[in-house]
């Protein structure tokens, strides 16, 4: 998936925009990832993308 790809589909919020929260809030819960972008808010089907984003960016 590339940074310009909808990861949430329902609010309309790319996987940059996720990446960019996590990093520049440093974001360690889909929880937090919720509050700061909305993403996984909706529908819930982007928040195993938002783990596994936040896996990646914080090396857990």
């Amino acid at each position: 998936m590339e940074r310009d790809d909808i990861l949430c589909t329902c609010m309309d919020i790319t996987k940059g925009e996720v990446e960019d929260a996590i990093k520049e809030k440093k974001l360690t819960t889909v929880e937090q990832v919720q509050d700061e972008t909305e993403a996984g808010t909706v529908c819930g089907s982007c928040v195993d993308d938002i783990y596994l984003l936040l896996e990646e960016i914080n090396g857990e």
